[in-house]
């Protein structure tokens, strides 16, 4: 390097003595100048590369045997062989004789169980500086102990499981949720048990793998529908096949199995109108199933209970009816979460929230609603008559009875000129959400959105994600019996608790919401975490046992 510097040093003596002599001696040639300063230029490009390129970053992490820093973590990092660790190098450009005398910004990031054969560091150097070539920077080095450890005595990293393992392990993980006071990502108010929520969810963005048939023709299969009533059980699809966290290609490391059909394109596809006859839908639907547990060994090695189907339209539970084992096993994510038809099966299957999107582009258009101080209406609801719960509110709180009660057929003209249903929705303390002819309504989901406490009528209504969530927190329920007292329901409710439950419908608003590419908590997640999560209650304590 030195005999490089000197040879460097003589060309550009060379070029500053012609460089004067071409100004000062004779009369300036601009072009000779402008060739000069450019040779000039290159040639400290090229010095710079050349020096750069003989930088040799190396970073060692210490074994046991020869650090003292590593001896002194060793205490309390008794896992550090089985962490993946990942270091940041900044700014740590160097001349390269002074081997010795440089010190590295690093930052490590510990993940909760890793192998010695998967103990790699990820170095980046990238944004370099040339301003930080001399001094020196500081070494940072954030060492925790491992968040979980498989209890089994071997160290394991998760990913090696066997899918089997991994739900076994993540069961027992999640019954030994370490607790959690607050979290800045949730409202704890709105949760059951937010130590097990964060636990599971965790664990499932960790672990999670599906496999989604690709067998099935368009449209029933592959081609979600994005708007309208229904739209549920489609954007579920679409985002879940974009999807590259959860989705294998492998079907041998895939924890669950999808059956990527819609029941609403089945029901205009298949059902003949006027029939009243559903049987064509759930003889597709059987045959279908026969046809992969025909082809692929993974239906027949559970029976069908690590596969699962999302269904938003009402007939979605009746599609099932065909099979035995799709009926009984499979993990059905159903809008028509009714218990007193013996097809839903609480703890296994998964109430999926009805969701109206009207802009499939713009699916949280709207959002939001009025301060409490603008909302002047006691409680609100409008819309076609059908189902046994709707003509009984009518009957007792209709044709504009009561003033604070605004309950409609359909909203009149006369009054939409005024205020639209939206706006309506807006300005209510409380959104009145009757079952329709089955237990599910958009007007929950809507009710969230515009910001009102939701007041449900619809016996034997599993609520959506209530394995997880608490409806008491921030919603009414009122059984089909007591549609006469409502008035005198909602007027018992004291204010400071009303507060409170508009408050917390705000905070659990995120948990609803379909957004264009899938954030964190949002309502994606929510689905595919509750269908993780009723797995994992599948599995008994006996298999945990014999498993560790």
């Amino acid at each position: 390097m030195s005999v490089m510097k000197k040879a460097f040093k003589q060309i550009a003596l060379i070029l500053m003595r012609e460089l004067s002599w071409r100004c000062f001696g004779h009369k300036i040639d601009w072009r000779r100048l402008f060739l000069l300063a450019a040779i000039f230029t290159v040639s400290g490009f090229v010095f710079q590369m050349l020096v750069h390129s003989n930088v040799i970053v190396l970073f060692h992490f210490p074994n046991e045997t020869d650090s003292s820093l590593y001896k002194s973590s060793n205490s309390t990092i008794q896992g550090a062989r089985l962490q993946q660790v990942h270091l940041s190098l900044s700014n740590s450009v160097v001349p390269s004789n002074s081997s010795n005398t440089f010190v590295q910004s690093v930052s490590v990031e510990k993940h909760s169980v890793e192998t010695p054969a998967r103990r790699k560091s990820s170095v980046s150097g990238n944004n370099r500086k040339d301003g930080d070539l001399a001094g020196t920077t500081k070494l940072a080095i954030s060492l925790s102990p491992p968040r979980s450890r498989v209890p089994s005595g071997k160290q394991r990293h998760v990913s090696l499981l066997l899918p089997a393992d991994a739900l076994v392990y993540a069961k027992k993980e999640i019954d030994h949720a370490p607790l959690v006071n607050e979290d800045p990502n949730f409202y704890a108010p709105v949760f059951r048990n937010i130590s097990v929520f964060r636990r599971s969810y965790e664990l499932m963005e960790k672990i999670l793998k599906i496999y989604i048939y690709p067998d099935g023709a368009r449209p029933i299969f592959h081609k979600p529908p994005l708007k309208g009533i229904y739209a549920s059980e489609g954007w579920f699809m679409k985002l879940l096949e974009e999807n590259k966290q959860f989705v294998t290609k492998d079907p041998e490391k895939a924890h669950l199995f999808y059956l990527p059909y819609s029941a609403r394109q089945m029901e205009l596809s298949l059902y003949v109108r006027g029939s009243h006859d559903l049987k064509p839908l759930s003889i597709f639907l059987r045959d279908y199933v026969n046809k992969i547990a025909a082809k692929y060994p993974f239906w027949n090695r559970t029976h069908g209970s690590d596969h699962f189907l999302v269904a938003c339209h009402d007939w979605g539970p009746y599609t099932v009816t065909g099979h035995d084992e799709l009926a009984r096993n499979t993990i059905k994510a159903l809008c028509n979460a009714d218990l007193s038809e013996r097809i839903f099966i609480a703890g296994r299957d998964v109430s999926l929230p009805e969701t109206t999107i009207r802009v499939p582009r713009r699916p949280l258009r709207n959002l939001g609603g009025n301060r409490v101080s603008l909302r002047p209406i006691l409680a609100f609801f409008a819309g076609s008559m059908h189902g046994r719960v709707r003509p009984t509110l009518l009957k007792y709180w209709g044709g504009e009875k009561d003033e604070d009660m605004k309950i409609y057929k359909r909203l009149p003209l006369r009054v939409s000129q005024k205020m639209t249903y939206i706006q309506h929705m807006k300005s209510s303390k409380y959104c009145v959400c009757p079952m329709g002819f089955e237990v599910n309504s958009p007007r929950i989901v809507e009710a969230i959105y515009y910001e009102c406490v939701p007041v449900i009528i619809a016996d034997n209504f599993v609520l959506p994600f209530s394995e997880v969530l608490d409806w008491s927190a921030f919603s009414v329920v009122v059984p089909e019996k007591d549609i006469p007292r409502l008035k005198d329901i909602l007027m018992s409710i004291p204010m400071r608790k009303y507060l409170t439950m508009q408050s917390n419908v705000k905070m659990v608003q995120k948990h609803f919401l379909w957004n264009s590419r899938p954030i964190r908590y949002d309502l994606f997640h929510m689905i595919l975490h509750s269908i993780w999560f009723n797995r994992l209650n599948q599995i008994q304590t006996l298999q945990i046992q014999k498993s560790f």
